[in-house]
């Protein structure tokens, strides 16, 4: 695109790029919050023409690309930066020799489920999101343990990334004690427990459910966990619809995208 130039981006550039990421949604934006995670890891990518206009984050890790957190300022949309700030953090894939790209939207979110499809990326995946307030509830009968099955999973989330399962993750988060089994019927649920890296005191779950008694079982165990180890939010994504269960929310829904780079 003409006159656009991407480059990493700097400490130099936040104050720019908070100033057009401050009422992205209706309660702000969380990019203030991350900001100084992305630049240490790096391939904060970001736009300028010639001040900075957009920025994209890309994590890279086994095979796959994770592209997160794209920001366009108000007055320079509909220019195709944001597709060029994605392409760039594809082309980077590409030159480690990865083979895929994911991004999450929002379902009500037309404009970037286009954009993203304009791309090559389509629905891999539609998720749900879900908060439950800890609190006090012995009712559940749960066990850390590895399930056979877990390796038919795609991906687990850790810090609202989604990535891939693998023996070597699925050793560790056991040895962890990160894997939880409800059996309360014939089907299990499971639940993937991790600590947000971005966000203090927040618990992330990844839950498979079974059925609506195990996941119950789940839900009981989550709310006590969460008081006992004193978090203040417990997030739950699934692919799932959950059961009615005291204070537990529905918040919203994302589509998993997916893109071949091969």
């Amino acid at each position: 695109m003409a006159n656009l130039e991407i480059r990493e981006a700097n400490d130099a550039d936040k104050f720019r790029v908070l100033k057009f990421c401050k009422n992205t949604f209706s309660w702000g934006d969380y990019v203030e919050h991350v900001w100084n995670f992305w630049l240490s890891e790096g391939h904060l990518f970001l736009g300028q023409k010639p001040h900075p206009v957009g920025i994209c984050h890309a994590f890279y890790s086994d095979d796959q690309i994770w592209i997160e957190g794209i920001r366009i300022d108000s007055s320079f949309r509909r220019q195709n930066i944001a597709s060029e700030l994605v392409k760039h953090a594809e082309s980077v894939g590409v030159a480690k020799n990865l083979s895929f790209s994911y991004m999450l939207i929002d379902t009500e979110n037309s404009i970037s489920i286009s954009m993203a499809n304009s791309l090559g990326y389509q629905i891999f995946e539609t998720w749900n999101f879900y908060s439950i307030e800890p609190k006090i509830n012995p009712n559940h009968h749960v066990s850390f343990e590895k399930p056979p099955d877990l390796t038919s999973r795609s991906h687990y989330v850790k810090s609202w990334r989604w990535l891939p399962f693998d023996d070597v993750t699925l050793n560790l988060l056991y040895d962890q004690n990160r894997i939880v089994t409800s059996s309360a019927s014939t089907e299990n649920s499971v639940a993937i427990l991790t600590d947000s890296e971005h966000f203090s005191k927040t618990l992330i779950v990844t839950l498979f459910s079974g059925s609506n008694e195990s996941t119950s079982g789940i839900l009981s165990f989550l709310q006590d966990y969460g008081l006992n180890r004193s978090y203040e939010r417990v997030q739950i994504l699934t692919k799932e619809k959950l059961p009615d269960f005291d204070s537990l929310e529905s918040r919203i829904s994302f589509h998993l995208m997916k893109k071949s780079l091969v």
